[in-house]
């Protein structure tokens, strides 16, 4: 049987086999498999999306918006130690999320430096110097994370999902893009008038087709 990584299955500890070696991702896996609490997909995604981020965005708090567990928070920090502190933000996390830090920590005892806001976002003070990264933030959740990043100017990567296009969402884009797609150039548009350097780029979509991926840094 194919071990798909668009899986919603948890992953457990008889998936350890599956993650050998000493690289930092198999590694990984086998901290979220002693967890026995994380969809696969989950661990794919916060995996692609942060390495892809990292690659152009360095240091900084990492704020992470409705992050669930917070494994892409726990990611970021993992694969640049210049971060002071991760945060995720989310007002109602899941209960198993101490246990996926559990496990996190027992390999990485710096991630104790994550913590859980269990608010919303627009409860939360960003900062200039954050970076702010959403994997999957749904319909508006998206625009409101791009906003309120670059309204402090701070670093932004999100990965959008579950457009919600009200006809001529795409403006003049309509006509040539399908309404998700014109959504998201609209969106890196708009960042970039906000003073960002803008990349685009994507995940394998083998591990979900809203693979979109949007980063910003400001110029300034």
């Amino acid at each position: 049987m194919t071990f798909a990584s668009s899986s919603k299955n948890r992953l457990t500890r008889h998936d350890l086999g599956r993650f050998p070696g000493d690289a930092l991702f198999v590694r990984l896996g086998r901290a979220v498999c002693a967890a026995e609490c994380l969809p696969r997909k989950e661990l794919y995604e916060a995996w692609e999306m942060a390495r892809r981020v990292r690659r152009r965005l360095r240091g900084g708090r990492v704020v992470d918006v409705a992050g669930g567990h917070g494994l892409l928070a726990a990611v970021m920090l993992l694969l640049d130690a210049s971060s002071p502190e991760g945060v995720v933000v989310d007002p109602s996390p899941p209960a198993s999320s101490a246990a996926l830090f559990e496990a996190l920590t027992a390999t990485w005892p710096r991630l104790a430096v994550v913590r859980h806001a269990a608010v919303t976002l627009d409860a939360f003070a960003l900062e200039p110097g954050d970076v702010v990264v959403s994997c999957h933030a749904c319909g508006a959740l998206t625009d409101r994370v791009l906003e309120a990043a670059a309204r402090v100017q701070a670093s932004v990567a999100v990965l959008p999902c579950c457009h919600d296009c009200p006809p001529a969402a795409g403006g003049p884009l309509d006509g040539w893009l399908d309404a998700a797609l014109a959504v998201d150039v609209q969106r890196a548009l708009a960042l970039e008038r906000r003073g960002y350097t803008v990349w685009t780029q994507t995940i394998p979509a083998d591990i979900t087709p809203k693979n979109r991926l949007l980063l910003g840094r400001p110029k300034g």
